[in-house]
């Protein structure tokens, strides 16, 4: 079967499941979508990971890095596998003294371990076949590579509005407390002050 590589175009609210998210995997070579709900912890450690943001402690993905990286053990790639009644089924290929093996995952965690180890992320055409979308060019919007619309929804006014000493104190706050959602929004509002 040919494998077709992923990139993630957004994160964001899903639209049909409350309190969770959904992540939004497009073709590298196309325009099909393959949308993903996940948890929402799972949804900030892609997040976190996406925005290169250092928590105080290591989050449990994190964990899982540090723990293969000791070991010497590198993540080669991410294949989504299947999809079974509506739930998608993913592997990490793991690569240890050139031998290379397999290990079960969630979709969302594999997602979140591979950006931690920069990995390239594959399906297979039935399955974008039966869960992927087509975007017409321009339907994206403002999600664009890399983006991550699960930070959207904070109160823009207030942030707008806060001196940039404040919104670097509530920065620290806010990531002593690990809300990485926030901390994102802060550090935009902060990023885009900084490039004026």
């Amino acid at each position: 079967m040919k494998r077709i590589e992923l990139d993630i175009i957004a994160l964001s609210h899903s639209v049909t499941q409350s309190h969770n998210y959904a992540v939004v995997l497009g073709e590298r070579r196309g325009q099909r979508r393959l949308p993903i709900v996940i948890g929402s912890f799972e949804a900030q450690a892609i997040a976190v990971a996406m925005e290169r943001m250092i928590p105080n402690r290591p989050l449990t993905h994190d964990l899982f890095k540090n723990a293969l990286d000791t070991f010497h053990i590198t993540l080669k790639e991410v294949v989504i596998n299947n999809l079974l009644d509506g739930i998608f089924y993913a592997r990490l290929i793991c690569v240890k003294d050139g031998e290379n093996f397999e290990i079960d995952s969630r979709t969302s965690d594999a997602i979140a371990m591979a950006v931690r180890f920069n990995s390239p992320i594959y399906t297979y055409d039935f399955i974008l076949e039966a869960a992927g979308v087509v975007l017409d060019e321009g339907e994206e919007g403002a999600a664009g590579v890399g983006s991550t619309s699960a930070t959207a929804g904070a109160d823009d006014v207030d942030l707008k509005t806060t001196t940039l000493e404040n919104l670097q104190r509530m920065l620290q706050d806010v990531l002593e407390k690990e809300d990485y959602e926030t901390a994102a929004k802060i550090r935009d509002e902060i990023k885009k002050r900084e490039h004026k």
